[in-house]
């Protein structure tokens, strides 16, 4: 597209100047110009002429992609009421690989009508970048990419639509992967154009069978009959589950993964900086180094970055460094063959549970309070065969950067993702918010069963680099700004990791330069050809595969997860390898024991001496599970006074005389209100000395406010009124002042625990986040 009218304005507020679409970096200040193409939600109409100006700020490129032309400028954000309608795209936020996010709205008049159209950036687009023009077009459809893609390729495609499945389901939203419109390929990533909502029933895998059934014709001939039984399968019912489609097409992918070589090579650098002095993160292999396999056996790339300050984050790091490594010693030594995608993700998991013990150890016997406290950021890449395995908790990235793109790949841990994924907000919105880059979680705060570490993994079927580094180079979008001139080049073979290291240490240092920096470079290099004979995995007998994708119920899985989610103190990590497993016999008695104390409860409720509880037909999407607050005040131990409402036990249901303004929404009147878990002290120790909170949960509402006065409120107040199973927070001192009476036992009975709705496992984690945060240092 070549328009010499358009410009595109320097978002450097202080400068602001008008530059040609093709400049990278604005003329007159040298701030590189960010090119934020968009793609409008338009049901297909085109909005305007190519070439023309919407809202001031965005240049319709063709159809619905737009350019926003004032990158500085925030873009018009959706209303509270609107939230509800793009709630996928928040809560399916941490699949953003694959599923576009909201940018924000741009309000159209068209007559007397006025209407706002949903903006979603990072589409899956085609940029031809010259000095001279700009050309941008969609990427291709997988239906039309399809015949050209390798065996390999094409079975990581339908792998990475297995994975989204599930998400998409949840939210009512699963017939966007069956859109061949919608359905996108950016190299070797599945990418959606937008979402769909379902119609009254939601598709299930038959319909995801006949979608892969027109592929079948034009698979490579490796896989043509392995793809031809699973769409079988699925249209047969004989597969119906996401976990066990994902096993089988792992199997798939072991198998013709066999005819490809990987060598990896890796560079650390980790530096003080210009501003600070003392170096809290750290890495490992040890900084300056550069390795790779083969010779070597196996490589792992760890960066940390430790909290704390002088009072222990660079032991923190070291700390964590050290577990891990030895952590995954003996599970890197192991044959590829022999390694369970499923079981390594949480063996993952539990390595960076074992160093966030060590240190939260350290910090118990070291008698560490407040803010001498010490933790640290993780972050991991550990490549096996043809994945890469990436781990992370708290701020600290990962990226991948191919010939098509920069992706970050990793959420940070921070109070901005987390509204973003309960659909609070939009992200570019709620990084606006006070604390909003205050971490949730790091690694030695607390103790492990409430560490919820992300582990994943990616196929690797093409060259690529994985970038890992601290907030000391990521901070203002510098990686994203320099990605291309720095690191792409190591692709085209123009330099090599160590160069490339150099100069990214460099930039954090000139361009940010206000924290220590630690970056990790992981150059992925795959020769590839073709199998020549058909895949020898037989799907005849799928309960074997059912199975082997059910491995995560094993003892020692189960036990481990077991370790991580009782509620405990700090365990104390041995020094000497576990010890093994309980026996058979002992199962078995431990079996027997549950079975005869489940007869006796049943028995016990026939008699009618315990009570059977009773769940609500339905619980809200946007609201917690398992008891967890989402988005409340942080919750701090303390002693209430004797005075009003003085008595906070867990069990008291309450009714509210009037209507009670929390701080974002409103109880009407009648309001039938619980007080759950009592509060429990803070991982945080900014927050040690903070005032009281009271936890609270709507039951129901009795009688309640008119409509009329419903209808002021919002109005007058635009808060939200609570509905059945939200939660909030208020603090103790104006709970006490609370015009409530305590329900009657009829009315109480009404309070009973929240049915267990099914939402994706990446929202549950986040859901399960303590509401407290980690300010950086």
């Amino acid at each position: 597209m070549e328009n010499d009218a358009a410009t595109l304005y320097c978002p450097n507020e202080l400068c602001q100047a008008p530059n040609p679409l093709t400049h990278k970096f604005c003329q007159r200040c040298s701030t590189p110009l960010p090119k934020r193409f968009l793609w409008a939600v338009a049901d297909g109409q085109n909005l305007a002429n190519s070439g023309e100006l919407l809202g001031d700020r965005y240049l319709v490129i063709s159809k619905a992609l737009l350019l926003d032309t004032k990158p500085g400028l925030l873009p018009q954000t959706p209303d509270v009421e609107h939230l509800q309608a793009i709630k996928p795209y928040l809560r399916l936020f941490p699949y953003r690989l694959h599923v576009p996010q909201v940018y924000g709205v741009l309000p159209l008049v068209n007559g007397i009508s006025k209407k706002e159209i949903l903006l979603l950036e990072k589409p899956p687009l085609c940029v031809l970048d010259s000095t001279t023009s700009l050309e941008v077009q969609l990427e291709s459809e997988l239906t039309t990419a399809w015949s050209r893609a390798t065996s390999m390729r094409q079975l990581n495609w339908l792998w990475q639509m297995a994975h989204l499945w599930q998400p998409l389901v949840s939210e009512g939203v699963a017939s966007s992967l069956l859109n061949p419109e919608l359905v996108r390929v950016e190299g070797s990533l599945v990418r959606l154009l937008e979402l769909r909502y379902d119609n009254q029933t939601s598709p299930g895998f038959p319909q995801l069978g006949k979608f892969w059934q027109q592929l079948q014709p034009e698979a490579k001939g490796a896989i043509a009959e392995f793809l031809s039984e699973i769409c079988r399968s699925l249209m047969a019912g004989e597969i119906n589950s996401g976990e066990q489609l994902v096993a089988v097409l792992d199997k798939g992918l072991a198998e013709v993964g066999q005819s490809q070589t990987p060598t990896i090579k890796i560079a650390t650098k980790s530096d003080t900086g210009p501003s600070r002095q003392r170096n809290e993160d750290a890495c490992y292999p040890p900084s300056g180094s550069v390795i790779s396999k083969p010779p070597q056996p196996t490589v792992l790339a760890i960066v940390c970055d430790g909290i704390g300050g002088h009072e222990g984050g660079n032991v923190a790091s070291n700390l964590a460094i050290e577990t891990i490594q030895q952590q995954l010693n003996d599970l890197t030594q192991l044959p590829s063959d022999d390694r369970d995608p499923a079981i390594l993700l949480g063996d993952l998991e539990r390595a960076a549970a074992s160093a966030n013990d060590k240190i939260s150890q350290r910090n118990d016997n070291e008698h560490r309070q407040g803010r001498q406290r010490m933790g640290t950021t993780l972050v991991m890449a550990l490549p096996i065969a043809h994945q890469m395995y990436i781990a992370h908790v708290g701020d600290s990235r990962a990226y991948w950067i191919t010939r098509h793109g920069c992706y970050q790949v990793t959420i940070d841990d921070d109070v901005a993702s987390r509204e973003v994924r309960l659909g609070y907000a939009t992200y570019r919105d709620a990084v606006q918010q006070g604390a909003s880059g205050s971490l949730v979680q790091a690694l030695g705060m607390n103790a492990s069963n409430s560490l919820h570490p992300t582990a994943q993994r990616f196929i690797l079927d093409e060259d690529c680099v994985f970038l890992l580094c601290s907030d000391g180079l990521s901070d203002f979008d510098r990686v994203e700004q320099y990605w291309e001139t720095e690191i792409l080049p190591i692709l085209t073979e123009k330099t090599d990791v160590a160069n490339a290291i150099e100069t990214l240490l460099e930039i954090a240092n000139n361009q940010n330069g206000h924290d220590n920096v630690t970056i990790a470079l992981v150059h992925c290099q795959v020769k590839y050809s073709e199998p020549k004979s058909t895949l020898k995995t037989v799907l005849s007998d799928l309960s074997s595969i059912q199975a082997a994708s059910a491995s995560n119920r094993s003892p020692r899985t189960a036990q481990a997860t077991l370790n991580l989610r009782q509620n405990q103190k700090t365990r104390v990590v041995p020094t000497s390898k576990p010890a093994k497993g309980l026996n058979v016999p002992l199962q078995l008695f431990v079996i027997l024991l549950l079975f005869v104390a489940s007869g006796v409860m049943g028995y016990l409720w026939r008699l009618g001496l315990l009570p059977i509880p009773k769940f609500p037909a339905s619980f809200p999407i946007g609201s917690p599970t398992n008891g967890a607050p989402s988005a409340l005040p942080p919750l701090t131990s303390g002693s209430p006074s004797s005075s009003g409402n003085s008595d906070v036990n867990p069990k008291r249901v309450l009714v509210a005389n009037s209507e009670i303004t929390f701080s974002n929404r409103i109880a009407q009147r009648g309001s039938v209100l619980q007080i759950i878990d009592t509060p429990k002290t803070p991982v945080v120790p900014e927050q040690a000395n903070q005032e009281t909170w009271v936890h609270l949960r709507v039951c129901s509402i009795i009688g309640g406010a008119s409509s009329s006065n419903s209808q002021t409120t919002s109005s007058t107040v635009k808060k939200p009124l609570l509905s059945p199973g939200d939660e909030v927070g208020i603090p103790f001192s104006k709970f006490q002042s609370l015009n409530v009476r305590t329900a009657e036992s009829s009315v109480a009975n009404q309070c009973q625990p929240p049915q267990d709705t099914s939402i994706p496992p990446v929202e549950e984690s986040a859901a399960q986040s303590k509401p407290t945060s980690v300010p950086k240092e």
